[in-house]
Order: structure tokens, then C-alpha cells, then sequence
């Protein structure tokens, strides 16, 4: 059988013709674009793509979920610090302080800090033997929460009760200090949203560039298609599903190889203890979230190619 234009009809066309035609988008439909599995650059490509996109996208909602679980553990916390070198009177002051700070209105709960807790946090600093001989004196504090953000009106209202009973007292609300903590957290984030739709663009201009490069590879097939009754949406069917299958193969090891690393991740974090960084975890449903990255990059990776190769088709004909 004679192509068209003159062209020698592509084997798989005769084989088709040979066995009795069936409209594209049956069985067998794929053996127009002859290829094996897995070959090529695209779908490993695409399995490093998803790999840093899910890495990426766990870090981002680690982050939130730390920076959620801080901003609620510290909501409407006051510290008071006692500076009195003198122990016996700082404890004195300490003593004098709770009463009075309890009596005030919207605060829920005062509390001193146990001395171990303060002890455990300075002692990497100063070293055992400056914590445990008293060498330095370490400031007692106090933790109240208040109804609600501490106000500049709290503030001074917490200021006004300590001056009489404790001269060197200074106050701090804990959200003041913690506040580039998390500017510098969303920065994160918004960085690693970044980063997850410029490889989103990355990996359809991958894909954009793959469907290209087979319809090229197979134009004398897809005229005799075309000769034959095959429709452009037909022919697109074809690369879509071709494509898809390589993108799924690669976003499954994309998928696996970051999961490896987020665990390895995950267990350094655990090392650093209930610190600020060790609030860095995922929930169940984060782990959803990560597991959808493939299977939307699929659905990028069809949509794409079918638009590709219907835009390609219809600049050939």
C-alpha cells in the first residue's frame, strides 16, 4: 500500500491494514508510537521532578505545622523575669509576684517556670558545673497567659503591679521575640511554593518537548492515520496515554525516592528534641498531600501532551 505524497507506508501501518483496521483509541491503539517503557530522558526526568517537588512540598507544610503548633503554645503568653542576683530574695519576689499577677484582670493562669526547666536551657551554654555550684545567678521566671494577644495596655498594666515588689522584673511577651521566627518561617514557605510551581513549569516544558519530539519521529505514520479515517483527537489519544504511562512510572520512583529522604529527614529532626525544630512534623494528612503530587503530575503531564499534539496536528494538516 502506497502512503501518502508518495512515502512508503510505516510498517506498523501495514500491519494494521494487513490484520483489519480498528479505529484509534482501541486495543492496541498505543503500537502507532513504538516504544518501551521507561526509555528515554522523560521519565526520569519527571521522577526527579516530583522528588524535589514532594521533598519540597514537605518542607513547606512541616514548617506551617511548626509554626501553628508555637503560635498556639505561646497565644497570649507573658514572661516575667526576675534579674535579683540574691537567691533567697529572688525567690522572696517570685512568691510576692504570683498573687498579685493572678488578681489582675484577663489573666487566665500564672505560673512560675520550674528552676530544673531553666537549668536544662542555660546549662549547654554555661556548662554543668556554673548551673549545679550557682556560680551564675540565673533570673527566676514567671509564664502568665492572658485572655487574647497581650496588648501595650497589659503590658503596662503587668509592669505597673511588679515595679513595687520586684525593682529588676522585666517583661517580654513571648509572640515580640518569636515574631521574625516567623516571618522568617513564611519566607520559607513561600519560597518552597515557589520552587514547586517552577518545576510544575519544568516538567510540562518537558513533557511539551517529549510530545514534540514523537510526533516528529512518527509524522509519515500519522498521515496514513489521518488517510485512514483517524481523527486528531484520536491521534493525541494515542501520545496522551504514552506519555502518561511513562510519567506515572517515573512519578512512582519520584515518589518512593522522596519519601526515603523525608523519613531520613525526619529522623535527624526527631534527635533535636520538642524544641522549636522539633515541631517540625506532618500529619496524616500532609502525608495525603504528598502522596497526590504524582498523580497530579500525571494529570499535568496528559493535559499537556494532549495540547501539544493537538496544536502540532493541527499546524500539519
Amino acid at each position: 500500500m502506497s502512503g501518502a505524497k508518495g512515502k512508503s507506508t510505516p510498517p506498523v501501518v501495514k500491519d494494521s491494514v494487513r490484520r483489519g483496521w480498528r479505529p484509534l483509541g482501541a486495543s492496541g491503539d498505543t503500537a502507532m508510537v513504538p516504544q518501551a517503557r521507561m526509555s528515554g530522558p522523560m521519565p526520569w526526568l519527571i521522577a526527579i521532578m516530583v522528588a524535589i517537588t514532594v521533598v519540597a512540598a514537605a518542607g513547606a507544610l512541616a514548617l506551617g505545622n511548626m509554626a501553628e503548633s508555637t503560635s498556639a503554645s505561646i497565644e497570649g503568653g507573658v514572661t516575667v523575669q526576675v534579674l535579683e542576683p540574691d537567691e533567697s530574695e529572688r525567690s522572696r519576689q517570685v512568691e510576692l509576684l504570683l498573687p498579685a499577677l493572678q488578681g489582675l484582670a484577663g489573666v487566665v493562669s500564672v505560673q512560675r517556670v520550674p528552676q530544673e526547666e531553666l537549668d536544662a536551657l542555660v546549662e549547654p551554654w554555661l556548662g554543668e558545673e556554673a548551673v549545679e555550684g550557682g556560680n551564675v545567678p540565673i533570673p527566676a521566671m514567671v509564664d502568665i497567659r492572658l485572655r487574647g494577644e497581650p496588648s501595650s495596655a497589659a503590658i503596662d498594666r503587668i509592669e505597673q503591679v511588679i515595679a513595687p515588689l520586684a525593682p529588676d522584673a522585666r517583661v517580654d511577651a513571648q509572640a515580640s521575640w518569636l515574631g521574625p521566627v516567623f516571618d522568617a518561617v513564611e519566607s520559607l514557605r513561600w519560597m518552597a511554593l515557589a520552587l514547586i510551581v517552577m518545576l510544575a513549569a519544568a516538567t510540562s516544558a518537558a513533557v511539551l518537548l517529549a510530545a514534540r519530539t514523537a510526533i516528529n519521529a512518527h509524522r509519515d505514520t500519522i498521515e496514513v492515520v489521518h488517510m485512514l479515517g483517524g481523527t486528531d483527537g484520536q491521534i493525541a489519544r494515542v501520545f496522551q496515554r504514552s506519555i502518561a504511562l511513562d510519567a506515572a512510572g517515573g512519578g512512582a520512583i519520584g515518589l518512593a525516592v522522596a519519601l526515603l529522604t523525608i523519613l531520613a529527614l525526619g529522623l535527624r529532626f526527631a534527635g533535636l528534641g520538642d524544641g522549636l525544630a522539633g515541631q517540625a512534623t506532618l500529619e496524616w494528612n500532609d502525608w495525603l498531600a504528598l502522596a497526590a503530587v504524582p498523580i497530579v503530575g500525571v494529570f499535568l503531564a496528559m493535559a499537556t501532551a494532549r495540547f501539544s499534539v493537538m496544536r502540532a496536528l493541527g499546524k500539519m494538516l
